[in-house]
């Protein structure tokens, strides 16, 4: 399967692109993987709503050039759906018999995602109650990514 992980903006820290170096490497082994990074609005504080949205339909056409046709999208959102790491790799595993073969994961910037590229995705998905910066998001990721190609293929790894 081929894997494309759309996000907004670079990792900055280098403990976070190290993190993902390492999960990249270890994807290798199981999915073609591909890593695109957009461009990132300025986002200074105090933005009305109406500049907020048009800051979001900028980043919003990126992605969908990032995307392209025929990817079966999921946009990780707050509010989106809560999955276990077995209930995420049982989806994916199921996806897959489906016949679909490229997969595309969509993580906004600071400020989310616009209503066209949540429109777009096919699924919403939320790596947790809680909020984390979209950096650390992208390394979230990548690691349940990890961990359900291991679940999917009987491998052990830790729990």
């Amino acid at each position: 399967m081929k894997i494309t992980v759309v996000c907004v903006g670079k990792l900055k820290e280098e403990y976070l692109r190290a993190a993902q170096a390492e999960y990249v490497k270890r994807l290798g082994a199981y999915v073609k993987l591909a890593i695109v990074e957009v461009a990132e609005e300025k986002a200074p504080e105090g933005l009305s709503d109406r500049e907020i949205e048009l800051l979001l339909t900028k980043e919003g056409a990126r992605i969908e050039k990032a995307l392209g046709e025929g990817v079966y999208a999921v946009a990780l959102a707050i509010g989106g759906e809560g999955l276990s790491s077995e209930d995420f790799a049982g989806r994916w595993a199921g996806l897959a018999v489906g016949g679909v073969s490229h997969m595309a994961f969509v993580i906004g910037g600071s400020l989310g995602l616009s209503g066209h590229i949540l429109k777009r995705c096919r699924m919403r998905l939320s790596l947790s109650d809680m909020t984390f910066p979209h950096q650390i998001a992208r390394v979230l990721l990548l690691e349940q990514i990890y961990r359900a190609q291991k679940i999917n293929n009987n491998e052990p790894y830790h729990k």
